[in-house]
């Protein structure tokens, strides 16, 4: 077990660096990285897609790479073409909007950096549930004028009921993450026709087979996104997205640009618009240049989570 953690060259979520668990198995390596504020019930499937990759694998891909889209935190108009600018091929940029502190204004002038960035391209936006449907409501046109044009909006509400709302009364796309990955039922979303895109988390979700089966139920298209994780995390991403029967849509796991840094030699970066698919292992010397300082506290969170999953599994 090898616990790491990697500064962040922009503040995202809030956070500065990103840190976790590496976990070997006779499969290869998985990545244990639930958010710092998570609890353990709700971290349980993070240390079951660890498990699942370090000691089952994952299923045979269908396709050699994985088209990317660029992720654009919720940084500065300057700082987010420069984003763009070094944006390897990828044709479609994710833009974080609605970041506490900040204004629509900023997240229209982020937007318009972006597109003079982009050129020709698609841009999403995420906005992981912070508005009301009324805010939405306002806010969305006034992000598709300063983006000119959007491909989805993703999770513009916390509730599946008000993505419902907000989906009957705009033009523009849903995606829904959180009401997906966050709550007892992911199907509900398509009971109540709350969304047109499924975005998936593997770590979230339990792993690469759970995820799978969702997709294969909820009957949406689907992306496939990170949790901002190191190579070893995004891994099981890219194994979902490379698995899936189609995937019509840019897949959000060119991440590691938001790192220092990384534990594997082989980083899952782009080239082209798209990342190979392949399974980094772990470099020893990287882990050690990143390991956490202190790792007793992530130790005793896996033996804890571990212990709730055995409970779960029995």
């Amino acid at each position: 077990m090898i616990v790491f953690r990697i500064p962040l060259r922009t503040r995202f979520r809030g956070l500065t660096h990103r840190e976790g668990v590496l976990i070997e198995g006779p499969a290869g390596w998985g990545e244990f990285s639930p958010f710092v504020e998570y609890d353990d019930q709700v971290s349980a499937p993070w240390l079951g897609c660890a498990l699942e990759a370090a000691e089952e694998g994952w299923p045979q891909p269908v396709r050699d790479e994985v088209p990317i889209n660029v992720t654009v935190p919720a940084c500065s108009p300057e700082r987010a073409q420069e984003i763009v600018s070094a944006r390897q091929g990828a044709a479609t940029a994710k833009v974080k909007v609605a970041e506490p502190g900040q204004s629509l204004a900023d997240d229209q002038t982020r937007l318009e950096a972006v597109r003079d960035g982009m050129g020709a391209g698609l841009i999403r936006i995420d906005v992981n549930g912070a508005w009301s449907v009324d805010e939405a409501l306002r806010a969305i046109p006034i992000l598709e004028r300063a983006a000119g044009g959007l491909e989805y909006v993703e999770q513009p509400c916390a509730t599946v009921e008000e993505l419902a709302q907000v989906r009957r009364r705009v033009r523009v796309p849903i995606a829904a993450d959180e009401s997906i990955r966050r709550v007892e039922d992911p199907y509900r979303v398509r009971d109540l026709a709350a969304a047109d895109i499924a975005v998936l988390k593997v770590q979230p979700l339990g792993g690469v087979r759970r995820c799978l089966q969702i997709a294969e139920e909820i009957k949406l298209p689907v992306v496939v996104s990170s949790a901002v994780e190191s190579s070893i995390g995004i891994a099981a991403g890219l194994a979902l997205a490379a698995a899936l029967p189609e995937l019509p849509y840019a897949c959000g796991l060119a991440t590691m640009q938001l790192l220092e840094g990384d534990v594997s030699a082989d980083s899952l970066v782009p080239v082209g618009g798209s990342i190979e698919v392949r399974r980094p292992a772990v470099d020893p010397d990287l882990a050690r240049a990143w390991a956490h300082p202190e790792p007793a506290a992530w130790e005793a969170r896996v033996a804890r989570v571990r212990a709730i999953r055995d409970d779960q599994l029995l």
